[in-house]
């Protein structure tokens, strides 16, 4: 059996009421006596108002409140200890997602900029995901594995968030070294299936296509020999726009020239997409505002065979609050039934009684 552990651990906070309580109950009880006696007749009737009344009982009173608040307090807590551990299994698909981070997807053809637009659509795509096993690669002139496989969304959805033109070290779109790290990625996360079945794999490229390097191509067919589908979504316009400047505010500087100090206009075609599609068993799309790319790509990759892999072992509690809140119970009860009084004796002079 594991350790024990409160599953709202926060709560435990309010056992601070018990000693701030136990000091203002003190008090109050004595300034209450002391205001009672001076309106009853003043000091020289206190022996005979408190004479029945036992100290004692009146402290022990005081500690059964406070126990039994203490105890609820606990309850509330809810107090856990495990007793055992279960294999949590989900059934998906090994996905990585390569994300051109290159200067041309700063452009703004399409709103605020094509990088902002597809990482906006990938957040939505890991959303719909379900169970599948996920990593996130950015690349440009050359690839990084930000995040191995994983079914942890929440993690994909952060590395998808910090995505940037600085992600990379060289600037560019080689599609040849992001396929290869994309492989390997592979090689390194993946997980077999039960009873040795294949788990289906995809990779899903988010880029303009611009600047495509010769090898590419043979790359993806060597990956589809594996049985590794590519899908590709394309992201701008095929009118293009300039490839903003901006500092460090924000503030538009200006727009990238080339050589010649033209201004640089960044167009997409998406003939290179199209054909790693192809030979990857995919599909390619272009993204916009007025069709759903990203959906169309998800019902795609839905129709392949899912596979079930282990995710891990998450531990089993059993609960205990039961425990200190019956007793807590138990102590409230008996605390109504402890009077304050304690037995004297009593004699009588004429008509008076009067303490012994």
């Amino acid at each position: 059996m594991s350790a024990w552990r409160f599953e709202s651990p926060e709560h435990l906070q309010l056992l601070w009421l018990v000693p701030v309580l136990y000091v203002g109950v003190r008090v109050w009880q004595e300034r209450a006596t002391s205001r009672l006696i001076k309106k009853l007749g003043g000091e020289k009737t206190a022996p005979v108002l408190t004479a029945s009344v036992s100290l004692a009982k009146r402290k022990w009173k005081v500690y059964l409140q406070l126990a039994a608040l203490a105890l609820m307090i606990l309850a509330y807590a809810r107090p856990q200890a495990g007793v055992g551990e279960q294999t949590v299994k989900n059934e998906g698909i090994e996905i990585v997602m390569l994300i051109d981070v290159s200067n041309s997807m700063l452009a703004e053809d399409v709103k605020p900029s094509r990088l902002e637009f597809a990482r906006s659509e990938l957040e939505r795509f890991v959303d719909m995901s379900g169970g599948d096993r996920m990593g996130v690669i950015a690349f440009a002139g050359s690839a990084a594995l930000l995040s191995p496989l994983t079914t942890d969304q929440d993690a994909i959805k952060m590395y998808l968030q910090t995505l940037d033109t600085d992600s990379v070290s060289t600037q560019g779109t080689n599609f040849e070294k992001a396929l290869t790290v994309a492989g390997e990625a592979f090689k390194r996360g993946g997980l077999g299936g039960q009873d040795g079945d294949q788990v289906t794999r995809a990779i899903l490229i988010a880029s303009d296509g611009e600047d495509h390097e010769p090898g590419a191509t043979a790359v993806a067919q060597k990956l589809a020999k594996y049985g590794i589908h590519i899908y590709t979504i394309a992201f701008g316009t095929t009118d293009g726009a300039p490839i903003p400047i901006r500092d460090e505010g924000g503030q538009l500087r200006g727009y990238k020239r080339d050589s010649t100090g033209q201004v640089i206009i960044t167009k997409v075609t998406g003939k290179e997409l199209e054909e790693f599609a192809r030979v990857g068993d995919g599909a390619f799309y272009h993204a916009s505002y007025q069709n759903d790319a990203i959906k169309s790509i998800r019902t795609d990759i839905d129709k392949l065979h899912k596979s079930q892999f282990k995710s891990g072992e998450i531990p089993i509690y059993r609960e205990y609050f039961q425990l200190p809140l019956l007793l807590g119970f138990l102590l409230a009860l008996f605390e109504l039934w402890l009077g304050e009084r304690r037995k004297i004796g009593r004699i009588w002079r004429g008509r008076f009684e009067v303490p012994q």
